[in-house]
């Protein structure tokens, strides 16, 4: 049973001892514990911190990056519209020529209609003249002597030119 209680004066050195200890832990050991556990609190905060930081600076790169893809969008939406409005533009200036174009074909054509017209009406004309012209002069070399025998040659001359 003496292992089991102990006695006053190994109590006393153990206090003794402990104090010592304690005394030694305050003076050499706690404070590079404290300083150092300071340190590593300081440590994660501004871990933290420098995460928080990051965590602000890639939210606003995010809505950068949106601010410009919608700017580029809109800049994309108005470069097609003015192209659209080109082409549009670009296709009624042709269709514009095209009509000016096809009505100056279609003027020049009856321009040149209307000349073979008086051209043709001419070159009758004078194929008629000149018909008429050897007509008579047949008429008149033949001596006819009745009003009836000259229109029957008249007619017999008409049918050999095949006029109609």
């Amino acid at each position: 049973m003496e292992l089991v209680t102990p006695q006053l004066g190994l109590i006393f050195w153990q206090l003794v001892f402990f104090g010592i200890l304690l005394f030694l832990l305050a003076k050499l050991a706690w404070k590079p514990i404290l300083s150092s556990l300071s340190e590593r609190e300081h440590q994660i905060q501004s871990a933290l911190d420098l995460a928080e930081k990051t965590r602000a600076d890639m939210a606003k790169l995010q809505a950068d990056n949106q601010q410009l893809l919608a700017e580029a969008r809109a800049e994309r939406d108005s470069i097609l519209k003015a192209a659209k409005e080109s082409a549009d533009r670009i296709i009624a200036e042709s269709k514009d020529k095209a009509t000016a174009e096809g009505k100056r074909i279609i003027e020049d054509a009856r321009e040149t209609i209307s000349n073979e017209r008086a051209a043709l009406v001419a070159q009758m004309k004078k194929e008629v003249v000149t018909i008429s012209l050897e007509i008579a002069e047949k008429v008149l070399r033949k001596e006819l002597s009745d009003k009836s025998a000259q229109e029957q040659l008249v007619a017999d001359l008409a049918k050999e030119a095949r006029l109609n």
